[in-house]
């Protein structure tokens, strides 16, 4: 059965959400499945007080983790972090060392205290659902004589964020920010009020966290790993993990295209668009670095949607007439139409499906482009709202429990969508019947009517139809 988001355990205070919360660095396939375990393991593993007398480890993976967390990577992730690695900074090498350590019964917790883990140190539990959320997992550390020295639950919530059960007061719930807003109508009340654009306010509410000089040095680091990101996917060839050998099709694509454009045959920049968001989603299934945007799982879509803007956009036409300035609003934007999201939805697709994911992108994506087209606060809402109303009801139903089909094409077409909800707000003058407000209490509510096999169990849809010839 479904747990309705309402069903969630609240924490005490609304925290403030920072664009750098939702855009961060790790790596694929999963950023609830993979990088949210490795946060916990490595969170649960930093805060033994006596780790030297830890002989075993056990983890159970409970609900969605435990359904589909060996084809996200699951169990390597724990393992890694339980290794003392940070999503952060860790590669696909160090994943590998850790399993391997494992393997050969020598684990370095936290790098520094080897143990040699049990043959059942691991336990899925699918059909054990948590109510606070359906990604969870129970870490449990006992001495020589099998006493229990410590046991957490944590809940992998989307995006690689990462609850503690007791847990009441959210990080950031004590920033105070000067712009204040839980919703988009308030938002676009401070912004007539204050005369500030989107990126305007946010960069004022950063401001609370840290310097402007700092602010911009993060986004820039950020837009860097996108776009690194983008150029490895183009760049690579062969075929993904996981058994179900799908080609990898980015820097084929982007041959043909270089292709067609030295003949002048034809404009290529909307399939450029599909080829820049399909090479991030390679790499992610693959496990390489990539940054969660707002998931791991969607991580395609904003990184294609700023480059195509990039390409096509004069630059003198930019905010600021600077392509890096561009790209920090374009972030700054899409950030604060995901706080939205996060704040009174889910990005979670074990919560909301696919709608909670790829819809989330693209509705940020369409933002952020609006906004670097030029357009008013009531436009770049629009878009937001255009590109979020015309995902409902997207399902997740990943094949074999895999990041690869449909979710590597579905953020191709994610970013069309959100190019598309963009380009038509632009024709408008920002009024709309249906606000986004609306549309995300609606998506809110469909992924609580959603049932739980369209909801990263790999239990319905493409899933369980398609045959592997």
């Amino acid at each position: 059965m479904s747990l309705p988001l309402s069903l969630r355990v609240p924490l005490a205070e609304r925290a403030f959400i920072s664009v750098l919360d939702l855009f961060k660095p790790g790596i694929g396939p999963s950023s609830s499945h993979t990088v949210g375990p490795l946060r916990a393991a490595a969170a649960f593993v930093a805060a033994l007080p006596d780790l030297e007398n830890v002989a075993q480890i056990e983890c159970t993976l409970f609900g969605s983790l435990g359904s589909t967390g060996v084809g996200h990577g699951t169990p390597d992730a724990v393992l890694a972090g339980l290794a003392g690695h940070r999503a952060e900074t860790v590669t696909r090498d160090d994943v590998q060392r850790a399993r391997e350590t494992a393997d050969a019964g020598a684990l370095p917790l936290d790098r520094r205290h080897p143990i040699a883990l049990a043959a059942d140190w691991l336990r899925f539990a699918p059909r054990e659902i948590k109510p606070r959320h359906p990604n969870a997992l129970t870490l449990v550390a006992r001495d020589a004589d099998g006493r229990e020295l410590a046991s957490e639950t944590y809940y992998s919530i989307g995006g690689g964020f990462v609850e503690r059960e007791g847990d009441v007061v959210a990080p950031g719930s004590g920033i105070v920010v000067p712009h204040r807003f839980d919703h988009a109508d308030e938002l676009l009340a401070l912004c007539r009020e204050t005369g500030l654009s989107i990126s305007g306010l946010a960069r004022e509410n950063e401001a609370a966290v840290r310097t402007a000089a700092d602010t911009d040095a993060a986004l820039d680091r950020i837009w860097a790993a996108m776009s690194a990101c983008i150029d490895a996917g183009l760049s690579s060839s062969g075929v993904l993990p996981g058994g179900l050998r799908v080609p990898r099709r980015a820097a084929a694509m982007a041959e043909r295209l270089r292709s067609i454009q030295e003949a002048n045959e034809r404009d290529c920049t909307l399939e450029w668009l599909q080829a820049y968001a399909i090479a991030v989603n390679e790499e992610n299934a693959a496990g390489g670095r990539v940054v969660t945007a707002p998931t791991n799982g969607a991580a395609g879509i904003i990184p294609a949607v700023l480059r195509h803007a990039l390409d096509i956009i004069p630059s003198h036409q930019l905010p600021g007439g600077d392509a890096a300035e561009a790209a920090r609003q374009f972030l700054l934007v899409a950030g604060v139409v995901g706080g939205l999201i996060k704040s009174n939805a889910s990005i979670s697709g074990a919560e909301a499906g696919c709608q909670g994911e790829v819809g989330s992108a693209a509705s940020m994506a369409a933002a952020g482009f609006a906004h670097l087209l030029g357009g008013s606060t009531e436009q770049v809402e629009n878009a937001a709202e255009i590109a979020m109303e015309h995902s409902l009801g997207l399902t997740c139903d990943p094949v074999a429990g895999l990041v690869q089909l449909p979710c590597i094409e579905r953020n191709a077409i994610g970013a069309g969508h959100a190019v598309a909800a963009a380009r038509m707000a632009m024709h408008g003058d920002g009024t709309h019947l249906i606000s986004l407000d609306t549309v995300i209490r609606t998506m809110r509510q469909t992924g609580e009517d959603m049932s739980r096999k369209y909801k990263e169990t790999s239990e319905g849809g493409l899933a369980v139809n398609y045959v592997e010839c």
